[in-house]
């Protein structure tokens, strides 16, 4: 089963790039062919994989895509990664906000985009910006579902309640289908009671909807983009790579992938 999946929340340092760097990437080492788009105009996801946001260096990017120079399939490229590939962001992007709003069918434009890959990669991660605007729109009208991290924190619901609403509008006008693939729980502090009551209240809200894998705090998760890899090429045996490896395993078994990763 070949799926494109959004990964979202409108609150912004609760993961989302990480997740979407170090979860691709341990997907990828089962063999199947794995696709990050990059549609935050910050491109966290481009450079953490080591590639320049630069567009000297980048020649396509998802700005071409959008603006219609380009096919999706011309802007991918290889990453340091076995069977992970990337659709880069620029600093264009930051535009396309505006571009887009003028444009008749603006939050179908990349659905429209990616239909000549479908099919083509496992699965398709879609790293959001940090808001509601219409690039998110455009990711959660592409994608059959959402990954959801969440810091453990005290504010941590009233975030995912914003964005269960944002999902009950988009499935109500757009895109029907799209569900909560899961809710990963990130920097989880072991030392922290009010990280395990997020944990408790989280998990009674949304119930099997959470991923059983929490990604904890861990130095070498925050190291690792500075030094453009993913975090199983910069220190594979840290509790962070572990837990990604686990994440992986968890969504391939969930899947019916058998144990991959």
């Amino acid at each position: 089963m070949h799926r494109i999946v959004a990964i979202v929340n409108q609150k912004g340092g609760v993961g989302k790039t990480t997740t979407a760097i170090n979860l691709a990437a341990s997907l990828a080492l089962s063999g199947e062919k794995i696709l990050i788009i990059d549609i935050d105009p910050q491109g966290n996801s481009t450079s953490g994989l080591g590639i320049s946001r630069d567009a000297v260096e980048v020649e396509k990017t998802l700005y071409s895509v959008l603006s219609g120079d380009c096919t999706a399939k011309e802007a991918i490229i290889g990453t340091s990664v076995e069977n992970l590939f990337l659709l880069p962001s620029s600093i264009d992007l930051l535009g396309a906000e505006v571009e887009l709003a003028g444009r008749e069918g603006r939050e179908r434009i990349l659905s429209s985009a990616l239909e000549a890959i479908r099919g083509v990669y496992r699965y398709v991660f879609i790293d959001c910006p940090p808001s509601l605007g219409v690039l998110t729109v455009n990711a959660l009208v592409a994608a059959e579902s959402v990954i959801v991290p969440v810091q453990c924190e005290y504010y941590a619901l009233e975030g995912l309640g914003l964005l269960t609403k944002t999902l009950r509008l988009v499935r109500g006008s757009f895109n029907p289908a799209i569900d909560i693939e899961g809710i990963l729980l990130t920097m989880f502090d072991t030392r922290n009671s009010l990280a395990h009551q997020v944990v408790s209240e989280i998990k009674k809200h949304f119930g099997d909807k959470v991923y059983r894998t929490i990604i904890p705090r861990n130095v070498a998760l925050s190291e690792a983009p500075s030094h453009g890899k993913p975090i199983i090429l910069y220190d594979i045996r840290s509790r962070g790579a572990q837990s990604y490896l686990s994440l992986a395993k968890e969504i391939l078994h969930e899947n019916g992938v058998g144990q991959g990763a």
